[in-house]
């Protein structure tokens, strides 16, 4: 019982972040690091915010964090239901109208945006609170979980806009990078 107590007050007292929206694959992809990655972030993290899915990434760091006796907010456009939800969800599940929807409701209830590797969908949704961040409208720290250096080809695509003068050096920044988790929540913590 004293170190439960001990642990929790730590983690409040080093942390300044209490709700993370994660970014990540309705699929697991091909590599054991992706699920390594996955379980790694959902047991630092405090709250999570996420799509919604049971499949993939997204229901293994939903399970880890729910498992972990953290609260799970899960956020599915009513179209995806069948497609990202197979059985029993994890935590609690928001079904909304379409994935704008969607969108506006995990940033509002985020503290904080970390993308884990996945498809089209989440590339879209780090895309968007990026171009969030750099028009201001909100504030909130943006990390890329960069596992084995799944983003790489990426973040050259970024410095090649900064290089023929379509994203400025200060919005390159925006990103937040690392290969780990504990390391990115460090470094976003700044």
């Amino acid at each position: 019982m004293e170190g439960e107590g001990k642990v929790s007050t730590e983690n409040n007292q080093k942390g300044r972040f209490e709700r993370i929206c994660v970014f990540c694959g309705s699929r697991a992809g091909y590599k054991s690091a992706f699920t390594d990655a996955a379980l790694e972030l959902g047991q630092l993290l405090i709250d999570l915010v996420y799509g919604g899915g049971r499949l993939g990434l997204m229901g293994l760091i939903s399970e880890t964090v729910l498992k972990g006796g953290r609260h799970v907010l899960g956020v599915i456009p009513k179209a995806l239901l069948p497609l990202e939800i197979s059985g029993e969800t994890f935590g609690e599940v928001k079904t909304v109208a379409n994935m704008h929807e969607r969108k506006s409701i995990m940033a509002k209830h985020a503290d904080a945006f970390i993308a884990l590797p996945g498809g089209y969908g989440t590339m879209e949704e780090l895309l968007e609170v990026i171009a969030w961040s750099q028009l201001g409208i909100h504030d909130k720290p943006v990390g890329l979980l960069n596992v084995d250096g799944y983003f790489n080809s990426l973040l050259t695509l970024f410095d090649k806009g900064v290089e023929e003068g379509f994203i400025d050096n200060s919005a390159r920044d925006i990103v937040v990078i690392a290969d780990t988790a504990a390391e990115l929540i460090k470094k976003m913590e700044v």
